[in-house]
């Protein structure tokens, strides 16, 4: 019944509507909605304004909000999602405090289970290589594409920003740092953003569940099409649209937006297996390392000659007039205390020129890190590389090397055109973090101007170091100036003017990937528990020291026994590895340095890589006498490609479950660092090394030996010289 008298009072008043006077009622109709859409409107925009108001006062304990950020458009109709993200980031912010580089973020067990199984291994068959698949995923092929289409429409990469963010590095703003002109309060924001994406990202990730590697994957592989070809450094060489108007090399670290999946060519020419050591200190084939300014470069300089296929090196012959040895001789008579090889042990030489310096310090026990610096002159650390030196490429502008303070005994600059002063002195400062306290900084140069000379003495004068010597080398012509850090902080009080200012105390020296130089003095460290407090014993034995400040030593002594017998009773005789061709070894998941102190007695060295995500005992590698950086795997390494002979991976993958977006890029990217005819030793759960071994075999890899027992195995590998 109220159905039907409802119905009738509608056909009543949609008559009333058609007659005449209808029309009156029609324009009530009219001012009734329209007062509602008011009301309603209202009402939500009060509702949009409050809102607002709450997303600010997060912003506050969350993330900080980036330049390059634009602003939500849907922030209403999501505003119990974006509420419960920032929950989520402001949770982040209060272990801010606990960033990686610190070593103390993502703490993960590090033991390991049965690993004795690799020393009486059975005797294995040599499997035949498989015939290369041809099937690729849809998302792997346009992971190979990504370097060519880089150029493409900036409105794709903005999209592909926001759905892969959280594991990008830097925008391409980054690219008008090439002037040093950045601003350096936008790049710390923008970097701390970065990171906290990076750990959202790490928090989703750690709640999915599934193996490394995808087992329904097949893999078909394509070289890189890259303008630097056979020399493609993914992080370093930029092939985007501002890399082509202005140079191919960044000023800073920037990585692909996606992983990469695509081979690096072999040179021009081929390549053949490198001169062993120690003949490599001599000479080195000229096409393993060609490049076309590297041809220019030879015609003007004397100290490296071109004879036939051969690059040669005069021995005690340097880039600049006088004998190397006569040089490291008159650096120990300014300052006696120099002993090199006994109280200076590691060194860090900026700009990697023609490494004799290098050289002769080897010959002396000193162990020297090469810092090439990225330019488009002539690629020297290349060339270092393949003579069997430690170097690394990286840059020296905005942000910190990969480095913990307070570990270099000497860093040397010979002629290195570095402007020590600029920018209210931050590269100064930086090389003050890593130096050891008493450590020395020795800086040489036959083309002082005076301008620099009056800016240089200001600065090492307001950061308190001492300069023992200032005298020029008659034979080489050489100014050379010795500064030697403080070794308390007393001496900082004493300053009338406290420019540059101490750092915060709660901002970490250790904290070294991708976070920006500081223009401060961090305290010298003074208390028995902090690295840094007390020098060193000497060579070899500080390699055998645990020092007070280690809380971990029990751990220490047993990770170093453990790989004594490890390498004594398999490494070295069971793999079937001719250790008579390794030179340049890279430990990935470096712990306490026992892997490399197992091999000092061998004429190699190795790079100790230390995890981000992994607590920090980087500190204590350099304290024994080796050499590290940190990294994350998740990225490529800043070195050129065919840099190292060996790779040893102890359980990398496994750490690295739930981080990386691709893990089988780590796969492309050890092949990218290994050269032809170089080993890859891989010791991990089963059924990571099965998939593992698979993808090698994809990239025509020879599988020398795997080898298995309670679920935990090792895998040996050797590259060939294909390329697809």
């Amino acid at each position: 019944m109220m159905e039907i008298k409802r119905k009738m009072g509608i056909a009543h008043f949609a008559r009333r509507i058609k007659q005449p006077r209808g029309i009156w009622v029609k324009m009530a109709f009219v001012v009734v909605l329209g007062l509602c859409f008011v009301f309603f409107w209202s009402f939500l925009s009060s509702y949009a304004s409050s809102f607002n108001v709450q997303r600010e006062s997060f912003d506050d304990i969350a993330e900080p909000v980036s330049s390059r950020t634009k602003p939500a458009r849907n922030e209403v109709t999501e505003s119990s999602k974006s509420h419960e993200k920032s929950k989520v980031e402001s949770g982040l912010k209060s272990k801010e405090a606990k960033h990686v580089g610190g070593g103390s973020v993502h703490k993960h067990e590090t033991k390991k289970k049965k690993e004795h199984v690799v020393v009486s291994h059975p005797p294995h068959k040599k499997k035949d290589l498989p015939k290369p698949v041809v099937v690729v995923e849809e998302e792997e092929e346009a992971v190979v594409k990504e370097v060519q289409e880089q150029v493409e429409a900036e409105t794709e990469e903005s999209e592909s920003n926001k759905e892969d963010g959280e594991e990008g590095t830097e925008s391409d703003n980054n690219e008008g740092e090439s002037d040093g002109n950045g601003d350096e309060s936008n790049a710390s924001a923008d970097e701390e953003v970065e990171e906290k994406k990076e750990e959202v990202e790490i928090s989703k990730k750690r709640k999915r569940k599934g193996p490394v590697f995808d087992p329904k994957a097949e893999y078909s592989w394509r070289l890189c099409n890259t303008r630097s070809k056979h020399n493609y450094m993914p992080c370093i060489d930029n092939d985007g649209l501002i890399g082509r108007l202005q140079s191919y090399r960044h000023r800073e670290r920037s990585c692909p937006k996606k992983p990469v999946m695509c081979l690096v060519p072999l040179p021009h020419d081929g390549y053949d297996p490198p001169v062993p050591w120690p003949e490599s200190k001599s000479k080195i084939l000229y096409k393993n390392v060609a490049h076309p300014k590297l041809a220019a470069y030879i015609k003007k300089h004397n100290w490296v000659n071109e004879s036939g296929e051969y690059l040669t090196f005069p021995q005690n012959k340097t880039a600049f007039s006088g004998n190397v040895l006569q040089y490291l001789e008159f650096i120990q008579e300014m300052v006696p205390d120099i002993e090199w090889g006994k109280n200076v042990r590691i060194v860090l030489d900026i700009g990697c020129s023609e490494s004799s310096f290098v050289a002769a310090l080897l010959d002396r026990d000193v162990l020297t890190v090469s810092l090439g610096l990225k330019d488009d002159l002539v690629d020297l650390a290349q060339v270092a590389l393949e003579r069997g030196f430690p170097t690394f490429v990286s840059a020296l502008a905005n942000r910190r090397l990969p480095f913990p303070s307070g570990v270099f005994d000497i860093i040397h600059c010979s002629a290195c055109r570095v402007h020590w002063h600029s920018h209210g002195g931050r590269l100064l400062l930086e090389m003050n973090r890593i130096l050891r306290p008493n450590g020395y900084f020795i800086l040489s140069s036959n083309n002082e101007k005076i301008e620099d000379d009056e800016a240089m003495t200001a600065l090492t004068a307001s950061i308190c170091w001492n300069i023992l010597a200032h005298k020029t080398e008659e034979a080489s012509e050489m100014g050379v100036r010795i500064y030697q850090k403080p070794e308390s902080n007393d001496i900082y009080e004493l300053r009338r003017r406290k420019n540059p200012p101490l750092c915060k105390e709660n901002e970490n020296p250790d904290a070294a990937w991708y976070v920006p130089m500081k223009t401060c003095l961090y305290e010298i460290p003074s208390a028995i528990e902090q690295h840094g407090a007390e020098w060193p014993e000497e060579w070899p034995k500080r390699l055998e020291t645990y020092p007070e400040w280690l809380t971990s030593k029990e751990k220490a002594v047993g990770d170093t026994d453990h790989w004594k017998a490890m390498v004594n009773k398999s490494y070295l005789t069971g793999l079937g590895i001719d250790w008579l061709h390794i030179r340049n070894v890279m430990d990935m998941t470096a712990i306490y340095g026992g892997f490399a102190a197992s091999l000092v007695n061998q004429s190699v060295w190795v790079m100790n890589v230390v995890p981000v995500h992994s607590p920090d005992t980087l500190p204590f590698i350099y304290e024994r006498g080796l050499i590290g950086i940190y990294h994350d795997w998740c990225e490529p390494f800043g070195t050129y490609p065919r840099s190292y002979d060996l790779l040893h991976a102890d359980h990398l993958f496994s750490r690295l479950k739930n981080r990386c977006k691709q893990p089988a890029s780590i796969v492309v990217e050890m092949d990218r660092l290994t050269r032809p005819g170089g080993w890859v030793v891989v010791r991990d759960k089963v059924e990571i090394l099965e998939p593992l071994e698979e993808i090698l075999r994809s990239l025509h890899w020879e599988i020398r030996m795997t080898y298995a027992q309670d679920k935990e195995g090792m895998l040996c590998a050797q590259k060939t010289l294909w390329r697809p």
